[in-house]
């Protein structure tokens, strides 16, 4: 399993647009994927359980994904994340 920590800059929080991106990128491996936030968890490949979460300015998330492309999945969320500067 990999894990890795942001905190979340985008004054908007994690709102639809990039929920979806992240979403789309999660989707693209056959790993597990989540993301945690308050102590809730949801399954990245799902707009809906990400968007259920309702993550403002400034919250520290955490990414975790456990599988043969565990890695790559997490090399690819963290490019967007810090890309579209949604979080550090």
């Amino acid at each position: 399993m990999v894990e890795k920590d942001y905190k979340v800059i985008d004054y908007a929080g994690i709102h639809a647009r990039p929920a979806s991106l992240l979403v789309q990128v999660a989707n693209q491996y056959n790993c597990d994927i989540d993301i945690m936030f308050n102590n809730r968890k949801a399954n990245l490949k799902s707009i809906i359980g990400v968007m259920s979460l309702a993550i403002p300015l400034n919250s520290v998330i955490k990414i975790c994904a456990s599988g043969s492309d565990e890695n790559e999945a997490i090399d690819a969320l963290s490019d967007i994340i810090l890309q579209q500067e949604l979080g550090v």
